[in-house]
C-alpha cells in the first residue's frame, strides 16, 4: 500500500463563518493529503447583520377582523412525504451482496447510473474498492471522515493501470458514504462498519460498456441502432438467478424495457451453451435468441426462464425477473 491518509472533518457553522474561519471540504484526491483548514478573510459587519436578520421564522401581520396581530409561522418546503420518499428511492436504488456475485472473495457489482453500493467494513481489516483498469482517479470524498480512514493505492502498469480504494473504520456500528469521482463515471457507496466480517474487495462489472462493445463489432444488418437505445437509465437489473452451479452459470441478467440480455462468463466461448426456455406456469417454451460475445439477447422480456443442458438429469439454471427495487438483482446462490 503506498498510503493510508486519515482525513479529519470540523464541521461548517455560522460561528465558524462570522469568526472568520471554515474547513474545507473532506476531499481526498490521489497523490495528495487532505488541505487542512483555512481562514479566509474579515467578515464584514454588514454582512454579520444580514445572517443575523435574514430569513426570519415568523411573519407578523395584522389581523384586521380582531385589530391586534396575527402570527403565521413559515412552513419548510421539505416535508415528511418528500423525505419518506427521498428515503425509500434511496433503499430501491441501493445494492448489495445478496444480489451480487462473487469471484472468490472478489465482490462483483453491476454498475448503474444512480445506483448505491453497500459495503461492509470492519476496524483492524483493510477493504479494497477496484477501479476498472485504466480508469483514472479523480477524487474520493467521504462523509465522515473522523472515524473512517481512507487511501488509495494502484497496481499494474499502462493500460492495464488498476487504481485501488483502501477503506478501513475505526470502530464497529459506523455508517457513513462515499463519493468515488473518476474520468469515466461516478460511485456512490454506502460504508458500514461492524466487529468481525469485512468485505475483502468490491469492484463493478459494466454491462452497458460490454453491449456497446459487441454492437461496434457487430454488423449493421443485425444490429442497426442498439447503440442508440441502450441508455444507463434505462437498464433493469431486477432479476435473480438460482438454481445448479454449472461452469456456465449466468453472471447477471437485465433487460433495457424491449431486450433481455443474459451474461455469462468468459468461459462460455468454450463451454456447450445451454438452450434457454420461457416457463409459464408448468409449461416450458424453447424460446429465440441470438448470441453476441458472451451475451444471450432475447427479443422481448419475460418473468421467468430456464437454462437447461443434459437429459437424463438436466442441469438447470432459473432466471427470474422480480419488482424490488430499481437496480436490484443479479445472482444469488
Amino acid at each position: 500500500m503506498k498510503r493510508m491518509t486519515a482525513l479529519l472533518h470540523v464541521p461548517l457553522c455560522l460561528t465558524a463563518l462570522v469568526s472568520g474561519q471554515f474547513a474545507q471540504g473532506a476531499i481526498s484526491t490521489p497523490g495528495s493529503i487532505s488541505p487542512g483548514l483555512a481562514v479566509p478573510p474579515a467578515v464584514p459587519r454588514e454582512a454579520v447583520n444580514h445572517i443575523k436578520t435574514a430569513t426570519p421564522q415568523l411573519v407578523t401581520r395584522t389581523n384586521p377582523a380582531t385589530g391586534g396581530l396575527a402570527r403565521k409561522r413559515h412552513k419548510g418546503k421539505t416535508g415528511g412525504s418528500s423525505l419518506a420518499r427521498i428515503s425509500a428511492v434511496n433503499r430501491a436504488a441501493t445494492l448489495n451482496a445478496e444480489s451480487a456475485p462473487f469471484q472468490r472473495a472478489l465482490e462483483i457489482m453491476p454498475y448503474a447510473e444512480g445506483a448505491i453500493y453497500d459495503l461492509h467494513a470492519a476496524p483492524e481489516r483493510i477493504t479494497d474498492i477496484l477501479l476498472e483498469p485504466g480508469e483514472v482517479l479523480a477524487s474520493v470524498a467521504c462523509g465522515d471522515t473522523s472515524r473512517w480512514i481512507i487511501g488509495d493505492t494502484s497496481s499494474g502498469s499502462g493500460e492495464g493501470k488498476r487504481v485501488h480504494i483502501l477503506v478501513k473504520p475505526s470502530s464497529p456500528n459506523l455508517a457513513t458514504n462515499l463519493l468515488i469521482t473518476t474520468d469515466r463515471r461516478s460511485y456512490h457507496v454506502n460504508l458500514r462498519s461492524n466487529a468481525h466480517v469485512a468485505t475483502t474487495a468490491m469492484s463493478w462489472s459494466y454491462p452497458n460498456d460490454a453491449l456497446l462493445a459487441l454492437t461496434n463489432n457487430s454488423s449493421s444488418r443485425t444490429a442497426p441502432s442498439m447503440s442508440t437505445r441502450l441508455a444507463p437509465e434505462r437498464l433493469n437489473f431486477n432479476y435473480v438467478i438460482s438454481g445448479d452451479r454449472p461452469r456456465w452459470r449466468p453472471v447477471r441478467a437485465f433487460d433495457d424495457g424491449q431486450k433481455t440480455y443474459i451474461e455469462f462468463s468468459q468461459s462460455i466461448a468454450t463451454d456447450e451453451a445451454p438452450p434457454l426456455f420461457l416457463i409459464s406456469g408448468k409449461d416450458a417454451e424453447l424460446v429465440n435468441y441470438r448470441m453476441q460475445g458472451r451475451f444471450y439477447i432475447v427479443d422481448r422480456l419475460f418473468t421467468q426462464a430456464e437454462l437447461r443442458l443434459g437429459t437424463k438429469r438436466s442441469t438447470t439454471v432459473v432466471i427470474r425477473r422480480t419488482d424490488e427495487g430499481l437496480t436490484k438483482g443479479s445472482s444469488r446462490p
